[in-house]
């Protein structure tokens, strides 16, 4: 199966990825996931890999599921399977090429929908907007609410395909951020999503620090949040995906607020998976 998204980053793709993981496992199949990265398909080692050697949003699935990085989707998939793999997860949707997917998942911001419904260079989508609904069999689109009548009332009737309403909603951990004062950053593709999230669990953001997505953390980055935490008396916060870039010095100085995708209608989507229910 393929989980893609035809706007640039922030849609909710990898919590996706990881959900279904989990999900396959919970009923028992032995599933790995295939994302892009560079030459011969290599296993995503997290307690010995680097950001710089396979990303973060791999070693981030990894902690989940057996993750692959491959310059070749079809490559990694053949990995995957000899390696006992009964299902595979392409990170990224389906690329051209001899590869196929049985199930084909697109999933969207809620709150950003498809933009202008142009393609780059006119628009914000990786291509156009008619063939690539068409070429998915579930569209799943985050975000709260307000965000998903929005979604329906734009786009709800360019849908070719079924349609699914998912949320990010925080892990419980026994954290208690009720008034805490906060320092929070967060280079992913919707930071304001994170903050959000970080408000709506109590927390005084004393501090709302966007980065672009996947920036680097440089020690002297950091070394000016910590500061600028220390001299506030409050405790710098990140993202999962963020916590995996974080200089060694920095890992223990940083809470990371995880969060799961948790669908509005699992059985929608149960039915489709293999080995359903």
């Amino acid at each position: 199966m393929a989980v893609g998204s035809l706007t640039p980053e922030g849609s909710g793709k990898t919590p996706m990825v990881i959900a279904l993981a989990q999900r396959l496992a919970m009923k028992g199949r032995a599933v790995h996931v295939v994302t892009a990265g560079e030459g011969v398909p290599l296993r995503v080692d997290e307690r010995r890999h680097s950001v710089a050697e396979v990303g973060d949003e791999p070693l981030l699935i990894a902690a989940f599921a057996p993750t692959w990085v491959a310059a070749e989707p079809g490559e990694g998939v053949r990995a995957a399977m000899s390696a006992g793999a009964q299902i595979v997860v392409l990170d990224g949707g389906v690329p051209e090429g001899p590869v196929a997917a049985d199930l084909r998942i697109l999933v969207e911001n809620a709150a950003r929908g498809f933009g202008n419904g142009y393609a780059w260079p006119l628009g914000p989508l990786k291509r156009r907007l008619g063939p690539g609904l068409a070429a998915a069999d579930l569209l799943v689109t985050v975000g709260p609410d307000a965000a998903q009548t929005r979604f329906c009332e734009d786009w709800g009737g360019a849908l070719p395909c079924p349609h699914l309403t998912a949320r990010l909603e925080p892990l419980t951990t026994g954290m208690d951020w009720q008034g805490l004062d906060v320092v929070a950053f967060a280079g992913i593709g919707a930071p304001e999503r994170f903050f959000t999230t970080l408000r709506g669990l109590g927390a005084n953001l004393l501090r709302a620090q966007a980065l672009t997505d996947h920036q680097e953390l440089t020690p002297a980055l950091m070394a000016r949040l910590d500061a600028e935490a220390r001299l506030r008396g409050a405790q710098l916060v990140t993202t999962e995906k963020d916590a995996v870039r974080l200089p060694r010095a920095f890992r223990q100085k940083v809470l990371s607020l995880p969060v799961r995708l948790e669908l509005d209608d699992w059985a929608a989507l149960d039915a489709r998976l293999p080995g359903a229910y």
